[in-house]
């Protein structure tokens, strides 16, 4: 037989071999460490870029190129950018076709936004003071402003491109723009709040009702304040404004909210409108000649005016007209998303099969959310509301008449 000899380790002996192995990975990481700080990313991509500058144009050129952490301070933000560090060929011509971060930036934008007054990350995203890549990406956790990349855009718009998604950061100043150049989903989102009417019940920028939450700065909700319980695939802010388009009360089972059955592109765009609205601090340089506020257009104003003086002044001054046209009166609806009241006292009776002194005074369905949150009314403005249905009522029915009547 063989003879197995055992070999013992004493206690003292592992010790020392687990010491020294920990002391090998420790002098392992510490030069890695070192050897990261000292020859960082970014000083590759400087001397690559210096090289091609050299070959195109020269060395006198190539000494020109700017060595060491780069950044630029925006007073009007108040923050440092130090995104040029690495994108060295921002402002150069020539690199159109590099690769990033060795590429030119499309010039146009740059006349109305030059880099060292607006910075990079007010448009971009990312965190402008690191200068790693992931971190200045804002790939880290507990950063709410990741880099606005052609990754992302194809992962939320798919066929959109970049652009697209940028105009998300591009509207947090353009907000009070009936369109802005080259955001398009932003302009498309922007149209389908007139046309849809979600002003009816949402206040917009200072307007509109109080039936549903307040979207002025809806942008600002922080992404864990989401109920993501009924949302299937992935959770984010912008998928949750996405299924809650499409179907407001798969998310919501008690919202008031309607369906409007939207197409997909305009339900990405309303769900980037909807994320834009957040508040920027920036100083009013920034903002040149942009407007400031949201306010009714003239046409708007001078049609309100002219409709206060009218019959239907009442359904003016009350509100009511925000969602109800009374054409009998000659009153427009801004929003016209519920029927004209001018039949209202036919019509309630018709379909909910009770008189219209009841209904104000009980109101269902979405009047009673109307009621209980936009429209309090004393028992005194009720009776006034049925007097003024009734008188909308009968004009109604006088004009019905009169066009009726036989020619003799």
């Amino acid at each position: 037989m063989a003879r197995v000899t055992l070999t013992t380790v004493e206690p003292g002996q592992r010790d020392r071999m687990l010491l020294g192995v920990l002391a090998v990975l420790l002098a392992a990481a510490t030069s890695w460490l070192v050897y990261r700080e000292a020859f960082p990313a970014w000083r590759d991509h400087q001397q690559q870029f210096r090289g091609s500058v050299q070959r195109r144009l020269g060395q006198a050129a190539a000494a020109a190129v700017p060595a060491g952490i780069q950044q630029i301070w925006i007073p009007g933000a108040g923050r440092a950018d130090r995104c040029t560090t690495c994108h060295l060929a921002t402002g150069w011509r020539g690199f159109e076709s590099g690769d990033e971060p060795l590429h030119t930036h499309p010039p146009g934008i740059l006349r109305a936004h030059p880099v060292d007054r607006f910075g990079c990350t007010l448009c971009h995203g990312g965190q402008g003071w690191a200068i790693d890549r992931e971190r200045a990406h804002g790939h880290v956790p507990n950063w709410p402003d990741p880099l606005l990349n052609g990754s992302m855009a194809a992962s939320l718009l798919p066929g959109s491109g970049r652009a697209a998604l940028m105009a998300l950061n591009c509207n947090a100043c353009h907000r009070y723009e009936t369109a802005t150049l080259g955001a398009e989903m932003i302009n498309g989102g922007k149209r389908l709040v007139d046309q849809k009417g979600c002003r009816a019940c949402h206040r917009i920028n200072g307007r509109g009702g109080l039936i549903g939450p307040d979207l002025t700065w809806a942008g600002d909700k922080n992404p864990e304040q989401y109920d993501y319980s009924r949302l299937s695939g992935r959770r984010s802010v912008f998928a949750w404004h996405e299924a809650h388009f499409q179907d407001p009360r798969a998310l919501a089972a008690d919202t008031v909210m309607p369906g409007f059955h939207l197409a997909p592109e305009e339900i990405k765009s309303l769900a980037l409108l909807v994320m834009s609205w957040r508040r920027v601090s920036v100083d009013s340089s920034l903002l040149g000649d942009l407007p400031r506020t949201d306010p009714p257009s003239a046409q708007e104003q001078t049609e309100a005016a002219e409709m206060e003086r009218g019959p239907g002044a009442w359904f003016v001054k009350t509100g009511c007209h925000q969602c109800h046209p009374v054409s009998v009166f000659g009153v427009k609806s801004p929003t016209p998303i519920g029927p004209d009241l001018s039949t209202a006292v036919d019509d309630v009776e018709r379909r909910f099969s009770v008189p219209i002194d009841a209904f104000v005074k009980n109101p269902s369905g979405t009047m009673k959310a109307v009621f209980s949150r936009q429209f309090m009314l004393t028992p005194a403005q009720n009776d006034e509301a049925i007097r003024q249905l009734r008188a909308a009522y009968a004009a109604s029915q006088r004009q019905q008449a009169r066009t009726k009547r036989p020619i003799p």
